[in-house]
């Protein structure tokens, strides 16, 4: 994406007014049009006055001299044709004048909004999936409902609720059991995540088969040939994913086990956060089944200092700014299957209405903009690619308008400390994550976290066992009541 420039010419062109069409000075001579070829027009009307070109008999007196009498016809139709042009010019002007001021006033009263594109097949489901989103809490919602609800847009509502759900809590049981087998506490965060981890990246014995840890896709790893590759459901499908899958699964599941994890974001990539027992957010990279470091990102190059000042990467998406995530999967999701119109800029409001610094959400409305616009000037003839053509928009106050929310939204973004990462670059940052110091740091921080956990399990169990004991110990220290029988007395 780039910006497009208006230069200072528009300034005179707009001083002339919008109110009202300027009157044009009277063209001397015909010149080529900017606003098209009218060679081919019927310059004739019968509105305006009509000349006639049919030369003029004019009488003479004889001449003696037959020079004399030569030169003297040649000056008179020298004189007759330049009066013909002179009357041709002028009508030629008088209907490019006229041709201008209708563009200029059908250019005023055109639409200036992108034309919906609600009578394809498809769209009513987004539609459907857009008035379910607005209706959920933005501070307590399923995770899974909203994710389904995004992809059943996809597919045109022909996918079922139930199966998706009873498939996440059926896995969430079974490493909840799985924990319970191996005597770990079910109820620490730490363990859950710990789990979680390793039913993403290791082969697990789970409800008597042998879950294949998930894979990387590498094959259109950013859905641009299909759009689907993007989805849960195709991870769930196939056991590939990748870095916007594989976070959504992951939190989607920690949900059904009650357990808080958090998504990040960074430039082309999303990741898994949550906090270890001593207080500090360990980084999950799902991609390659390891944990990461946050030097390991800021390595990649594309992360500005802005951006991290205004929380754009490498911080924990909120339960609100998620929902705008999903918003902005809902829009991309339209634009993939449909294009660009109206509703998409709807879908990205709302999005930016909850997660405002959001640089994809950010983004996607300036390519909103930019469709808008580039959908004018269409229409209304003109080049945006040529600085020299595009100054004609000054006669547009809307025009002008649009253009400059195109500018804005474009300075937001590089304010907000966007920097483009080439997909090759992203690619070479993700194979350096897997050198072999990357993974011996992941080991050690596993066992670590692992460890530490371990102990507090250990404390935990000690704690119990002495409470226990101490209850005991008040029950047999507790004065025992004899009764006295009177017979006995």
């Amino acid at each position: 994406m780039r910006k497009i420039y208006f230069t200072a010419i528009s300034l005179c062109i707009s001083q002339l007014g919008f109110t009202q069409i300027p009157n044009l000075p009277t063209v001397s001579a015909p010149q080529a049009s900017g606003l098209g070829n009218y060679s081919g027009n019927n310059f004739g009307s019968s509105g305006r006055s009509s000349r006639n070109y049919a030369p003029t008999i004019n009488t003479y007196q004889n001449r003696s001299n037959p020079t004399q009498q030569n030169d003297y016809a040649r000056q008179q139709s020298s004189s007759r044709n330049n009066t013909v042009m002179q009357d041709i010019e002028r009508d030629m002007a008088e209907v490019r004048e006229i041709q201008f001021r209708e563009w200029i006033e059908n250019g005023r009263n055109m639409h200036y909004d992108l034309p919906s594109l609600s009578g394809k097949t498809g769209t009513q489901s987004y539609y459907d999936a857009y008035n379910k989103l607005t209706a959920m809490d933005s501070d307590n919602y399923s995770l899974a409902d909203v994710n389904f609800t995004v992809e059943n847009a996809y597919y045109e509502n022909k996918r079922d609720l139930n199966g998706f759900k009873s498939g996440i809590q059926k896995t969430a049981k079974q490493l909840l059991q799985k924990m319970k087998e191996r005597k770990q506490d079910t109820e620490s965060n730490v363990s859950k995540n710990l789990m979680l981890f390793e039913y993403f990246s290791k082969d697990m014995k789970l409800g008597g088969t042998t879950h294949k840890a998930f894979e990387y896709d590498f094959k259109d790893y950013m859905g641009e040939k299909d759009y689907s590759k993007m989805f849960v459901s195709k991870l769930l499908k196939t056991g590939s994913g990748q870095c916007h899958s594989m976070p959504l699964l992951y939190l989607i599941i920690a949900e059904a086990m009650g357990t808080e994890a958090y998504l990040s974001l960074a430039p082309n990539h999303s990741y898994v956060r949550f906090m270890d027992d001593e207080g500090q957010y360990r980084n999950i990279e799902l991609t390659n089944g390891m944990f990461s470091t946050d030097t390991s990102l800021l390595e990649s190059g594309y992360i500005k200092s802005e951006a991290l000042q205004n929380k754009a990467y490498m911080e924990n998406l909120s339960k609100k700014e998620l929902l705008g995530m999903a918003y902005f999967d809902l829009a991309r999701g339209y634009v993939k299957k449909f294009g660009y119109d109206e509703f998409v800029g709807k879908v990205i409001e709302k999005a930016l209405e909850l997660y405002p610094n959001g640089l994809a959400p950010n983004m996607e409305k300036a390519n909103v903009s930019q469709a808008r616009f580039a959908y004018v000037m269409k229409n209304l003839g003109i080049n945006p690619e040529d600085r020299r053509d595009l100054q004609r928009i000054g006669y547009f106050p809307k025009a002008i308008e649009q253009l400059n929310n195109v500018n804005q939204q474009f300075n937001k973004i590089d304010e907000l400390g966007y920097t483009e990462m080439p997909t090759s670059a992203y690619e070479s940052w993700l194979a350096s994550l897997k050198t072999e110091k990357n993974k011996q740091e992941s080991e050690a921080l596993a066992q670590k976290i692992y460890l530490y956990q371990l102990q507090k399990q250990k404390d935990k169990q000690q704690q119990e066992a002495v409470r226990k004991a101490q209850e005991q110990k008040k029950k047999d220290e507790k004065p025992k009541y004899f009764p006295i029988d009177p017979n006995k007395l």
